[in-house]
C-alpha cells in the first residue's frame, strides 16, 4: 500500500496511520475491521486519492502495537469513538468523511452519532447501525445463527487458542477457503502475522468482549451510505434493511450482489464509487 506511514500520539497511545493523497486534499478517515488492518483499504485508496482526496487509514486500537491497552473496557464502543475523535484532532483533521468496514463501521456509526461535528459524511460497509444489528440479533433466527461465532470470541484464552492453532488455520478460514479466497493469500499472511504478535489477538477480540447494548447508539443525522453484500456470512438482510430506520439524514443503501463480507478486497471499485458518490453529495 503506497503512501506515508505516520505514527500519531494520542495520550500514551501511538497509532500507525497510512496516509496517502495530496496533503491539502479533503480528508477521508478509513477504519478497518476484524481480523484485518489498515492494509485492507489498499485497493480502495488509489481511487480516492486519484480524486484528490487525502486518506488516513488507521491501524485501530489494539492493532497498532503502540496502542494496545490490556483492559477489556478500553475497547468499549464509547471509548473507541472517543479515541478516534482524539486521533483526528492529533492529525489536525477537525472534520472528515468517515468510512468504516466491519468493526470499523461500528466505530464510524458511533462517531457520527456521538461526535457529528467531526463527520462530514459516513459510508458504513457491511455492518449496519448497531441498533439495527441488535434488533436483528434478538428477533431474527437467521441473524442469531450467523452471529454464533461471537460466543467463541467471548471466551478469553480459548478463542485465541482455537484461532491460532495449526498455523492459524481457523483464523485463515474466516477470509474464505481454497479456490474461494475472498482476500489475497499474501494479505492473509500479513494479517495473521500482525495478530500472532504477543497480545495482539487478545486486543482484537476485546472489541467483542467489551460489546454491550447498555449504551444505545443514537440515530445518525449526517449524510450516510450503507454498503451491504448479499453473500455476507455475518450480516443478514434483516439487519441490513433495518439500518434505514436509524438514519435521519440523507440515506442511501447500496447492495452488492454475489460479494462476500470482504467488500474492500472483493469489490474495491464499486465500494470506491459509493464512497465518492457520498462525498460528492456534500
Amino acid at each position: 500500500m503506497a503512501g506515508e506511514l505516520l505514527r500519531v500520539d494520542v495520550g500514551d497511545l501511538t497509532f500507525d496511520v497510512r496516509a496517502d493523497g495530496p496533503e491539502d486534499g479533503r480528508p477521508v478517515v478509513l477504519l478497518h475491521g476484524f481480523p484485518e488492518t489498515s492494509a485492507s483499504w489498499a485497493a480502495v485508496t488509489p481511487r480516492l486519492t486519484e480524486a484528490g482526496l487525502r486518506t488516513y487509514a488507521v491501524d485501530q486500537l489494539g492493532y497498532s502495537p503502540g496502542a494496545r491497552p490490556q483492559e477489556v473496557e478500553a475497547y468499549a464502543l464509547t471509548n473507541l469513538a472517543q479515541v478516534t475523535a482524539d486521533l483526528m484532532t492529533a492529525m489536525e483533521v477537525p472534520v472528515a468523511d468517515v468510512v468504516g468496514h466491519d468493526w470499523g463501521a461500528n466505530v464510524a456509526w458511533a462517531l457520527a452519532a456521538w461526535h457529528p461535528d467531526r463527520v462530514r459524511s459516513l459510508t458504513a460497509v457491511s455492518v449496519p447501525h448497531p441498533t439495527a444489528f441488535t434488533a436483528a440479533f434478538r428477533s431474527d433466527p437467521e441473524q442469531k445463527e450467523r452471529s454464533a461465532y461471537i460466543r467463541l470470541f467471548w471466551q478469553a484464552g480459548k478463542a485465541e487458542e482455537v484461532l491460532l492453532a495449526d498455523d492459524a488455520r481457523r483464523l485463515r478460514r474466516m477470509y474464505g477457503s481454497g479456490s474461494g479466497w475472498a482476500v489475497d493469500p499474501e494479505a492473509i499472511d500479513e494479517y495473521v502475522a500482525v495478530l500472532s504478535a504477543p497480545g495482539a489477538l487478545t486486543a482484537a477480540l476485546n472489541w467483542y468482549r467489551a460489546m454491550s447494548s447498555a449504551t444505545p447508539v443514537d440515530d445518525v443525522a449526517v449524510p450516510t451510505t450503507y454498503v451491504w453484500s448479499d453473500a455476507d456470512m455475518a450480516i443478514g438482510r434483516t439487519a441490513a434493511e433495518g439500518c434505514a430506520a436509524h438514519v435521519t439524514g440523507d440515506y442511501r443503501f447500496v447492495e452488492l450482489a454475489g460479494i462476500s463480507h470482504w467488500i474492500p478486497e472483493q469489490a474495491p471499485d464499486r465500494l470506491a464509487t459509493a464512497i465518492l458518490d457520498r462525498i460528492a453529495s456534500r
